[in-house]
């Protein structure tokens, strides 16, 4: 009896091991068909985009929301500002970083910003192999109705909500952008097909590996989505004062409460992000505008030229006038191809 059960042991574990061996190969062929795809359609995506971005630094497209970046040589860390947008890279790499964490976009992964946020970016690029990427404004009206269409398991929008997050870059993802990237080579085709494209790239972006995260930063109701006003605020009236005060009492919380939520989301004080968008903004008016840093400080909201370079100067690591000469090339803007 003893002998018999043996047997079977020994049969079962045969078994077994023929069909982990089988799920095995059927995985690894998966995954080299899933590479394959996603490799011929990337470099479908870089095709396209040497001829819609022909220029470095960044070209509009024929959509209002979409912009194409290309940078010809590296970049070392350099502070930024991003909307809340889509940011697929198709070739070369980025790596972005807030506080003490490393985002990065690049050809596996793709980065999605649920609020406007200030932080730094390094680029890896070569004029042979330059960096590449198609950016997608989100509208968050548009992307709170899809939401609500969504027919989701109960609890899979119950993430902690992000303000940025890397995720991996999915078929059908991919699939959509190389759509979308055709139907902007096209005057006729942006028109007509480009808001549904973009509207498809959102759905997909919502139900992909982190979607559940963007999901929730949509529906939360708590300090997340009154964090998320408040920086709308100060993007949009970042020229006007802008009071501490003021602006914890539009997030219906007291100042102290107000610095702890708007570090937790930003992960700078109010104070920092209000002058890291000011100080964005105006280095984008002397390189896109030519502005002196005089005007450029007096258009951002500065009273003091001095004490605009100062903070310039320790946000930069460079003068005004140093940091428009070398990002002159890398934030050019230019109008759609």
């Amino acid at each position: 009896m003893c002998h018999t059960k043996q047997v079977h042991s020994y049969s079962m574990i045969a078994c077994f091991s023929r069909r982990c061996s089988l799920v095995t190969r059927e995985s690894a062929e998966w995954l080299l068909k899933y590479q394959y795809q996603c490799g011929a359609m990337m470099e479908e995506m870089v095709a396209l985009l040497r001829a819609l971005a022909p220029h470095e630094g960044c070209t509009r497209s024929a959509l209002e929301s979409v912009c194409f970046m290309r940078s010809d040589r590296p970049l070392a860390r350099t502070p930024v500002v991003y909307k809340p947008s889509i940011v697929i890279v198709c070739q070369g790499q980025k790596r972005g970083y807030l506080a003490n964490r490393v985002y990065h976009y690049d050809k596996q992964h793709y980065l999605v910003l649920s609020v406007p946020l200030p932080f730094s970016t390094e680029t890896d690029a070569s004029p042979e192999q330059p960096l590449l990427a198609v950016t997608v404004d989100l509208d968050m009206t548009l992307l709170s109705e899809l939401m609500l269409s969504l027919d989701l398991p109960p609890g899979r929008a119950e993430a902690a909500p992000e303000g940025i997050m890397s995720t991996p870059l999915e078929a059908d993802l991919a699939d959509t952008a190389v759509r979308l990237l055709k139907a902007l080579s096209s005057k006729q085709e942006a028109q007509i097909l480009g808001p549904q494209l973009v509207r498809e790239l959102y759905y997909r972006v919502l139900v992909g590996k982190r979607g559940d995260a963007l999901r929730a930063a949509l529906v939360n109701q708590g300090q997340f989505a009154a964090i998320a006003r408040v920086l709308q605020r100060i993007h949009t009236h970042f020229t006007e004062p802008l009071h501490i005060p003021s602006l914890a009492r539009d997030a219906g919380l007291s100042v102290p409460a107000f610095h702890k939520h708007f570090k937790s989301v930003t992960s700078t004080s109010p104070l920092q992000y209000i002058k890291s968008v000011r100080l964005n903004q105006a280095r984008l008016l002397m390189i896109r505008d030519n502005a002196t840093a005089a005007g450029a400080a007096f258009r951002v909201g500065y009273e003091s030229p001095s004490q605009f370079n100062r903070e310039f100067r320790r946000l930069f690591g460079r003068s005004p006038r140093e940091e428009a000469n070398e990002m002159r090339a890398s934030f050019a803007l230019f109008p759609p191809e």
